[in-house]
């Protein structure tokens, strides 16, 4: 039986879901516009191991979202992923942050573009096809005019998650669609990782770490 706790904190979105077999069982996602995730995750994660009448120890499994999103934001879901597969001796499963956004929505033809906020006019995104599948690799890339201009030449593409916003303005193809209000979630992560625990494909707990994509800057005050 595949009883699975999946953590999702890449974006604003604190998200986590319990699913058995890749059906979920119980969701809880609270997105206010801040990064709550440090004072809420754990609360959630009780919640729903209450709701489902279940302890931890009964989980087959841990998933979390790996990145790439918020340094914070992935730290803390990482660490509490990690602390609850090492108290309970159970296998540790990582998603790929933008592939569960990806699957946050159904098309018959054409591209997904799941992007994630960075700085300015920068995303963290990548390239998938209608059943879903990688066709290129995650970057972190500033947006203009020809962003995605091989793509959207003979495709309708869906541009998805909080970095498409800022896109709008600046890729004017009419192959364009944006698709607002997505966020990556631990709904979408249910089946992903159900997917992986079959195949055995976990994680080292000891060593595991966030897919951070760039290197964490820190800006240092100005001497006085």
């Amino acid at each position: 039986m595949g009883l699975i706790l999946n953590i999702e904190t890449a974006t604003k979105n604190c998200s986590v879901s319990l699913a058995k077999n890749g059906d979920i069982l119980v969701l809880k996602e609270l997105n206010n516009g801040n990064y709550s995730h440090a004072e809420k995750l754990h609360p959630i994660i009780q919640e729903i191991l209450e709701e489902a009448n279940i302890t931890a120890n009964q989980l087959d499994a841990v998933a979390v979202s790996k990145g790439p999103g918020s340094y914070t934001g992935l730290r803390i879901g990482v660490s509490a992923a990690k602390g609850l597969c090492f108290s309970i001796d159970k296998p540790l499963i990582s998603i790929k942050t933008l592939e569960s956004l990806a699957n946050s929505i159904t098309i018959d033809k054409g591209i997904i573009v799941p992007m994630l906020d960075a700085r300015r006019m920068e995303v963290y995104a990548s390239v998938f096809n209608q059943d879903q599948k990688q066709v290129r690799e995650i970057k972190a890339e500033i947006i203009d005019e020809n962003s995605f201009k091989e793509f959207l030449k003979e495709n309708t593409v869906y541009f998805l998650g909080d970095g498409a916003e800022k896109c709008k303005e600046v890729i004017k193809s009419e192959n364009a669609i944006f698709i607002d209000d997505k966020f990556p979630s631990a709904r979408e992560m249910a089946k992903l990782s159900y997917n992986k625990f079959k195949k055995n494909d976990i994680e080292d707990v000891a060593y595991f770490e966030p897919f951070y994509l760039k290197d964490f800057l820190v800006t240092q005050q100005k001497k006085r």
